[in-house]
């Protein structure tokens, strides 16, 4: 008798089809998922281990600055809702959330014109999640997404592995193009492609730093509704203006037309992982049943932390005192960009937390990026932002977590980078900046 300890294997210990998958390193590589093909790690999060080490200036990051949070008096809520409502916190709750939250949510959004009931609203594990949900209930392989272009990188990593196809439309200074956006869904339809969503982020926009402007909106929706296309409204940054009201959000013009996406992340603190969403009825009942599939019910503790934090704290002045504080990192910024990378061009954010930099011509910025980590500086390449590998011209820098006098010497750091690679374009007539990769100035190894 054979002893077969190996469930589908062999007896010999062999998972099954490891030799037609011709590999040692991973011998189930044959029996994954064909969506796993999709799955690509971030740029950002391969950054971290360098980023996150004191010597080096991170102007990639979109952390927020959570020191500047009332962090003893959340302590003692949190000790609070344990001592109130610690069976309640701690124990399985509504798969679309507590209601009690959901009512708060409706507040929140009201600065931004939208109205809704607190059934139209899904509390999500972070937006995040809540990008994925939508995805998983809309897209079959080979649908199209239409995004801006470039585009948030956590949301083309989600419609990557869903095997959607990511078609980009480009973006200006107001936002994205209408005539742009009307001549992409026209050819897309006559060549008979199935557009199932379009996604934006319309405020302080991630990576770019632009504003949809307040007079396109309506003609972006007027465009997507008579195409038949579904916006995903994804608006972290919403009321991190730097000057003025928030301008009202697409959703406040359309409860049907779309689905949009909120936190807590970037207003509050990221670590609780809330967010929601704000769906058509239908698809909200949808994506109930499908957070409930993923994780049956998001954290209780995490929901009524925000929610005793909301009634009892002056939230509205504490997103204020954050909006003071990144705009002065937002001046920093473009006045060392200004200073110190005259040859460069970057969009003037009026909110949020980036700035998008066009290098000098010829240089690469994906391929700079290890001289870059050399000179203790990092930050995110353009690349990391589209679906088709664009954006090699363009960095990504964060203003939000680093102090003004940090930000600075960051860029000063840069610009010592791209005048040296600009010195070995001219010097060997490269366009792709490669002689970076194997001509580096000597420095600690920060791998």
């Amino acid at each position: 008798m054979s002893a077969n300890l190996n469930p589908g294997g062999s007896a010999s210990g062999t998972p099954p089809h490891a030799a037609a998958a011709g590999t040692r390193l991973d011998p189930w590589l044959s029996s994954y998922a064909d969506r796993t093909q999709g799955m690509r790690a971030s740029e950002i999060r391969a950054l971290f281990a360098v980023a996150n080490r004191p010597e080096v200036v991170s102007l990639a990051g979109g952390m927020p600055y959570l020191e500047g949070l009332p962090l003893d008096v959340l302590s003692d809520l949190a000790q609070r809702v344990v001592a109130t409502r610690g069976t309640t916190a701690l124990q399985y709750g509504s798969g679309q959330g507590d209601e009690g939250l959901r009512e708060q949510i409706l507040e929140v959004m009201r600065l931004e014109g939208i109205s809704a009931h607190p059934d139209d609203v899904v509390v999500t594990t972070g937006s995040q999640q809540a990008l994925d949900l939508v995805t998983r209930i809309f897209i079959d392989p080979g649908d199209v997404i239409v995004a801006e272009a470039p585009s948030y990188v956590g949301a083309l990593g989600v419609f990557s592995a869903y095997q959607a196809d990511v078609v980009h439309v480009p973006l200006d200074a107001h936002g994205l193009i209408p005539a742009a956006l009307e001549e992409t869904l026209t050819a897309l339809a006559r060549e008979g492609r199935r557009v199932k969503l379009l996604y934006t982020v319309p405020n302080f926009h991630n990576p770019a730093g632009v504003t949809l402007s307040a007079e396109r909106r309506p003609q972006i929706l007027e465009i997507a509704r008579r195409h038949g296309v579904l916006v995903l409204e994804d608006n972290p940054y919403g009321l991190l203006g730097f000057d003025g009201d928030p301008i009202p959000a697409l959703r406040a013009s359309d409860d049907e037309g779309v689905v949009y996406l909120g936190s807590f992340s970037k207003t509050f603190a990221p670590g609780y992982r809330v967010g929601w969403a704000v769906a058509p009825h239908a698809v909200r009942e949808k994506l109930v049943l499908a957070s409930e599939s993923a994780i049956l019910c998001p954290s209780n503790a995490s929901q009524l932390a925000i929610s005793a934090y909301l009634a009892t704290c002056d939230w509205k002045g504490q997103v204020k005192a954050f909006r003071e504080l990144y705009r002065e990192r937002r001046d920093a910024m473009i006045g060392a960009l200004s200073e110190h990378l005259p040859d460069a061009t970057w969009t003037v954010p009026n909110g949020g937390f980036y700035t998008w930099v066009k290098l000098p011509e010829g240089l690469d910025a994906k391929a700079m990026l290890p001289r870059a980590v050399t000179a203790r500086v990092a930050y995110v390449p353009g690349t990391a932002f589209y679906a088709d590998g664009q954006g090699s011209d363009h960095m990504r820098l964060s203003y939000c977590f680093p102090t003004p006098e940090r930000i600075r010497e960051g860029v000063r750091r840069l610009a010592g980078v791209v005048a040296g690679e600009s010195e070995l374009v001219s010097l060997f007539g490269t366009g792709n900046g490669a002689v970076s990769q194997t001509i580096q100035a000597p420095g600690p190894d920060l791998t």
